[in-house]
């Protein structure tokens, strides 16, 4: 039985060319059909959780601001105890708007204050 180095360079490039062919298909069902983890494009939703921002407060605990569909919620995490510091922010306040045209805002002259020390 003689080798022949072509027919042994044929078998690897054949070899290398089914590899590929099975990475390819992998990748393909995973595109197409989501890898398991919830990642169907098809399927998927709206993130119901994030983390909104965070503050170190010292060395070793945080202050984070947490939103859970669209409420709001603020920890204070890493110490020996994890807080709930406020629950139930609804989102981002309104911007105030502009008093009304019929409010009237009374001025009145200047009022002197008590005499301290005095009797």
């Amino acid at each position: 039985m003689d080798f022949d180095l072509s027919t042994a360079i044929l078998g690897v490039a054949g070899f290398l060319f089914i590899v590929a062919l099975l990475v390819l298909t992998v990748w393909a069902f995973k595109a197409l059909f989501g890898d398991g983890n919830g990642t169907n494009p098809k399927t998927a939703r709206e993130r119901r959780l994030a983390v909104v921002e965070t503050a170190s407060v010292d060395a070793n605990r945080k202050l984070c601001l947490v939103r859970r569909d669209d409420v709001e919620h603020l920890l204070i995490i890493g110490g020996p105890v994890d807080l709930v510091v406020e629950t139930g922010i609804k989102g981002r306040p309104a911007p105030l708007q502009p008093p009304h045209s019929d409010v009237v805002i009374a001025k009145t002259a200047p009022r002197t204050g008590p005499k301290l020390g005095q009797p």
